[in-house]
């Protein structure tokens, strides 16, 4: 057999710098590293052509896992108010044959979603549903329910004009708290519902929305202060059901509410 000869090491260094100028002129900074060997060249090999004339690579570049990875909600394709209402009404029957949480699924009378136009100024977002929300599948209809709506009034708007919800579409048994878990597996629903919606500004109602949004805690310290969630300004203040069992903290939620208007651009009835 014949001895082969040796590699021609400098055509192979032109050749990689030619093939790394062409990726780095098509504006590609990071390749993966390749960990098969170079098969060596035939001897009868052409010189590469002159970097002007390499096509640009077909490689696909592969980016650090994690770094570019898609978000786990993906973003609403829809984008007429037409498309957006057909989507959340879509929405709507999905959310009515959820499973995630086999308690809640098991004991609710139904599902209760959320209610109120597209594109509101507002959209407040409270607890969960309770006995009467229960039963006729419409968030705050109960006692907290009528206080919000006086809330509302209070500041010159209609419940109609409002998008109300909660962090939970199910009543959790006996109207306790939700769990981190519960609001966890909901989170999607409510995402998804402020993409469709889209409010301008966002009002939280009580700690658990605080916690399960924001994942702070102690709303009779941070209430009447600004933060914001998924781009939305979000002011946080009193559950109307804690109003009714303190009904001295009413004055603090009216002041709440005046920041918000204010902030909104809106007129403080009342004030001159």
């Amino acid at each position: 057999m014949s001895e082969q000869p040796p590699p021609d090491l400098d055509r192979i260094a032109r050749q990689l710098a030619q093939h790394l100028d062409s990726y780095r002129l098509a504006g590609i900074e990071w390749v993966p590293n390749q960990t098969s060997p170079l098969p060596a060249p035939a001897t009868a090999a052409p010189i590469s052509p002159p970097v002007s004339a390499v096509p640009l690579p077909t490689v696909p570049v592969q980016r650090p896992a994690g770094l570019f990875a898609p978000p786990s909600l993906a973003t609403p394709v829809a984008d007429s108010r037409e498309q957006r209402q057909a989507a959340l009404d879509e929405l709507r029957q999905q959310v009515a044959g959820c499973l995630r949480c086999p308690e809640l699924a098991s004991q609710r009378t139904q599902t209760v979603f959320g209610t109120g136009p597209l594109d509101p100024d507002l959209c407040f977002i409270g607890e969960a549903p309770g006995f009467e929300e229960d039963r006729s599948g419409e968030p705050f209809v109960g006692p907290a329910g009528q206080l919000l709506t006086r809330m509302i009034t209070a500041c010159g708007m209609k419940r109609e004009e409002v998008f109300i919800c909660n962090i939970l579409r199910c009543r959790p048994p006996n109207n306790r708290t939700p769990t981190p878990e519960e609001a966890r597996l909901c989170s999607e629903w409510l995402d998804r519902t402020l993409d469709l919606v889209r409010p301008k500004f966002l009002c939280l109602l009580g700690n658990t929305p605080l916690q399960a949004l924001l994942g702070m805690s102690g709303i009779t310290r941070l209430h009447g202060r600004f933060f914001e969630y998924r781009g939305i300004p979000a002011l946080c203040t009193f559950h109307p059901s804690y109003l009714l069992r303190s009904p001295e903290k009413k004055k603090e939620a009216w002041e709440d509410l005046q920041v918000l208007l204010q902030r909104m651009g809106r007129p403080i009835p009342g004030k001159s």
